[in-house]
């Protein structure tokens, strides 16, 4: 791959982060003194990049106080000749977050960035300039793709602990220097609070930075606004954002654990039992915090598709937002299903326009696996091996579609499950025969509490051919199996090889798959 060199990372200053185990944020990202005196707008949250495309990126930001973003590209470092992008004028109405669109870039190029944030009364006092790089993805198949993705932060009780480096898994995914990074959801627990320590099975404690909003459960605009902070504390992050763009879903956790439109909560923990409320006030605060470029649109959608280059068409799912409510997924009939029909429609027809070599479906759940919510299910897979019920007969829609359109290339990537596996799917161990065989590959958690394998459903014939998990439930990251996964994409031959990988780089399993072919 002819990847670019990047600049080398900014040092991990994990020092400072341990000297407390209850930081404040002023206090754990600190910012330049002189500016802070002199009352300049300043970046503690530092920047991050989205839905980059062959011309065309986000990037985001977040002051202290009002200010206007202005942003400035270059093709070097030194920013000489740099092009000038004014952004939007940040306030608390977006709680100091904005996104400015950069158009008209160089394809296959690595853009240089910095972001700077003006008061908006004297555009002549600006804060120190914030700096961050991407590239855009290249128009020559010869250029190659990386990428990778995993998901699941913070959850369970497992936040920031400086002790064990943070979020040390942004650092060996970052050393990939991938183009991108795909978050599969559970970007935040908004349902997770996080207490100081937390004792281990050894005897040993772990100890949380914490904050006042990852107290209690997530309910008004404010603390789902402080749950998308709070990961912003951790260094390995900051520098990973500042050098990978990211494609971001998200799946339950943004709101509440296994949640359905129309849902009325019995958890005492909520004052609000409204679902629908919440999940509007978390949806808000994600857009405020994730440069997604669907989220602007009037139907403020996170579905979508990004198209990277000859090579890659990245459909970006969400399995969570039109879904029916949870069931024992027994029905005969489903028309609303997982991902509702406008969804469901809207991916057909856009699998059939594509002309990517590789089709990669980003589902934030999986298919085969069973997923419970109590004595209902989850996810898709219902547990009966039987013919498709549920759920079940939207993906088995799809997979008709796929298999009679004969759309190549197809491989469905995702998380949730916090263990590692790979799944191929075959007729021939079925009970639904429709479809060519396919891969599903599982990645995660990012920094979260790790639990055993689910069961598999026979529907849709999966065979796990690989899968690593712990046997007890909710296992620390200081025990490990924490997880992420590279899609290697070679420019010359157009093979697609798929590394899952432990949290510090070590590959645990391999498959290369073929391009041009209907099923693998």
């Amino acid at each position: 791959m002819s990847h670019r060199p990047l600049p080398g990372r900014r040092s991990v200053l994990r020092g400072s982060l341990a000297a407390s185990a209850a930081l404040s944020l002023p206090a754990a990202l600190g910012a330049a003194p002189a500016f802070a005196r002199s009352g300049r707008p300043t970046a503690r949250w530092g920047v991050q990049a989205g839905d980059v495309s062959r011309d065309s990126g986000l990037v985001w930001v977040r002051s202290d106080r009002p200010a206007r973003m202005i942003v400035e590209t270059s093709a070097t470092e030194s920013f000489s000749n740099p092009r000038r992008w004014h952004g939007p004028l940040l306030g608390p109405g977006t709680d100091f977050t904005g996104t400015t669109r950069l158009h008209g870039l160089p394809p296959g190029e690595q853009i240089h960035y910095r972001v700077l944030l003006a008061d908006p009364d004297d555009p002549r006092r600006s804060g120190e300039p914030v700096t961050g790089t991407f590239r855009t993805a290249s128009a020559k198949r010869r250029d190659g793709v990386r990428f990778v993705w995993s998901g699941d932060l913070a959850g369970q009780g497992w936040g920031i602990n400086p002790e064990f480096g943070g979020y040390r898994i942004y650092d060996a995914m970052g050393a990939l220097d991938p183009d991108f990074f795909l978050c599969s959801g559970d970007s935040i627990y908004a349902d997770g609070p996080i207490t100081g320590t937390v004792a281990l099975p050894d005897g040993r404690i772990w100890r949380n930075i914490t904050t006042e909003e990852k107290a209690k459960v997530a309910e008004t605009l404010a603390e789902f606004r402080g749950n998308f902070r709070y990961n912003f504390l951790d260094e390995n992050l900051r520098a990973f954002n500042a050098r990978v763009p990211s494609i971001v879903q998200w799946d339950d956790h943004e709101v509440l654990n296994n949640w359905y439109p129309g849902e009325i909560l019995t958890d005492a923990r909520y004052t609000e039992k409204n679902v629908d409320v919440l999940a509007a006030r978390a949806r808000r605060a994600f857009s405020e915090y994730v440069p997604i470029s669907t989220l602007r649109r009037p139907d403020g959608r996170v579905y979508r598709v990004r198209h990277h280059g000859p090579l890659l068409d990245v459909f970006v799912l969400d399995m969570r937002t039109y879904r029916n409510a949870n069931s024992p997924g027994d029905r005969p009939a489903d028309p609303q299903g997982i991902l509702g029909r406008e969804q469901l429609e809207w991916l057909k027809r856009e699998l059939s326009r594509s002309r990517a070599v590789w089709k990669v479906i980003a589902a934030d759940m999986p298919i085969g696996l069973v997923v419970p919510d109590g004595a209902n299910i989850d996810a898709v897979a219902q547990g009966d091996p039987g013919r498709p019920l549920g759920r079940e007969l939207q993906i088995a829609e799809l997979l008709r579609f796929v298999k009679h359109r004969r759309i190549t290339g197809t491989v469905w990537l995702t998380a949730d499950v916090h263990h590692t596996s790979a799944q191929r799917y075959q007729p021939s161990r079925a009970a639904f025969t429709d479809f060519e065989p396919f891969w599903e590959f599982v990645s995660g958690p990012l920094n979260a509490g790790a639990f055993p394998a689910t069961a598999l459903d026979g529907t849709f014939g999966p065979d796990r051919v690989f899968v690593k998990a712990p046997t007890t439930a909710n296992v620390s990251p200081a025990g490990g199996y924490q997880f992420f996964g590279e899609v290697d994409i070679d420019g010359h031959s157009g093979e697609l090889t798929v590394r899952l990988r432990e949290q510090d780089g070590a590959v645990l399993f391999t498959r290369t798959l073929q391009p041009g072919r209907v099923g693998q």
